[in-house]
């Protein structure tokens, strides 16, 4: 397959990792970059063992397993660096400097190479070092504080806050800035992309209003956090369930006409005092109907609605095929890559690969001899 793709002709080096840093080089390879995934010789200990072909973080790109314990396996990491435009990694802060790959030895082989580099609690700070995941990063910056219901502890919205949108999103962004950075001045520098940063930047509308007292610290009290009625997910008569989000005025009328919600005067829209009664009244109004019979009445309108579909179900929902939101590759239903663009589209350029098949087909396309290969292979840094 050709590759397609804005970020076509750049070359990217990703040092194996787990949830940020694969979904950045993912994000980057959909968008026609080609990116080296440098896997481990050996397994990876992370306790995830299923088809590769289901590992959809490491679609797009080729797999070189390299032994980095051996120094001829950091000395070929860093003839590739020499030739690549961009290295990511998601290690502990002074893992790779103690490999002899931290910044100082990639720049010193390349020095327009972006280093981009992606962790939890960021290079430097108090608890730098420390183990973490999505959740406890998210819990440092307000985010993880302000999601769930009152009367329950905060809710985990899966790894997306932290990992997802706060550290793998974050990084891509960091590493395409600092690569069009480079063109002007011919120079890369290195991005550090903690999830705390990522995520507090995500909280950042949120802490403006928390800022000029429209805002409050408590759970369920405010209008995107389940507080009001008129934004909100409810169960319907068939145990499925619906969203409605009907914040502005005008978009509130036309959910008291449609729904029959009984507030002529719309004054529980923004009456705080009134929220907690409405939302137990509308979630019996919604329990009257199923969730198609909502769907009928409510679905393309400007009520602001949408029935809550599971990963099963969200494929087949007309508006995702129309949009091809998601797609059929290798016969894995997956997201499709985005954000869309209209002269270079992105592509999943091939499917997740399997640890290490690649690896001579790459040495060889990026200059390494048929005897220097051979000598890799025997010595077992690379498999």
């Amino acid at each position: 397959m050709t590759a397609s793709g804005p970020l076509v002709g750049y070359k990217v080096i990703e040092l194996a990792g787990i949830g940020p840093n694969p979904m950045c080089a993912m994000m980057l390879a959909d968008m026609g970059a080609e990116v080296i995934h440098v896997d481990r010789v050996t397994d990876s200990g992370l306790g995830i063992h299923v088809d590769p072909k289901y590992m959809l973080l490491n679609r797009g790109r080729r797999s070189i397993a390299v032994d980095l314990k051996q120094p001829e396996g950091v000395e070929l990491v860093l003839r590739l660096v020499s030739g690549a435009d961009a290295l990511i990694e998601g290690f502990r802060p002074g893992v790779t400097e103690r490999l002899g790959l931290g910044p100082e030895d990639c720049l010193s082989r390349n020095e327009k190479l972006v280093y981009g580099r992606v962790t939890g609690w960021g290079q430097h700070g108090l608890l730098a070092k420390a183990a973490g995941h999505d959740i406890n990063y998210i819990s440092l910056t307000g985010a993880a504080y302000a999601i769930g219901r009152d009367d329950q502890p905060p809710a985990p919205p899966l790894n997306l806050v932290g990992d997802f949108g706060g550290g793998g999103m974050l990084l891509a962004l960091g590493v395409v800035a600092a690569l069009l950075e480079a063109q002007k001045s011919g120079k890369g520098q290195v991005v550090d992309a903690a999830m705390t940063d990522g995520a507090s930047v995500l909280m950042t509308a949120l802490y403006g209003m928390h800022g000029a007292g429209a805002w409050t610290d408590d759970r369920q009290s405010n209008f995107l956090d389940g507080g009001a009625h008129f934004y909100n997910a409810y169960e319907t008569k068939d145990a499925k369930f619906i969203s409605i989000a009907s914040i502005e005025s005008k978009f509130y009328a036309e959910f008291l006409e449609r729904t029959g919600y009984d507030d002529p005067k719309h004054e529980a829209h923004q009456d705080k005092g009134q929220w907690a009664e409405n939302r137990v009244l509308m979630a019996d109004l919604i329990k009257t109907k199923t969730r198609d019979e909502w769907c009928d009445v409510l679905e393309g309108t400007d009520v602001c609605f949408a029935p809550i579909l599971s990963m099963s179900e969200a494929p087949s929902h007309p508006h995702n095929v129309s949009r091809e939101t998601f797609v059929e590759e290798n016969g894995v239903t997956q997201p499709a890559p985005a954000p869309r663009f209209s002269r270079t589209p992105s592509q999943i350029q091939s499917p997740p690969s399997v640890p290490g098949s690649d690896t001579a087909n790459v040495l060889n396309d990026w200059g390494f001899s048929g005897a220097e290969i051979d000598s890799l292979v025997k010595s077992r840094t690379v498999t």
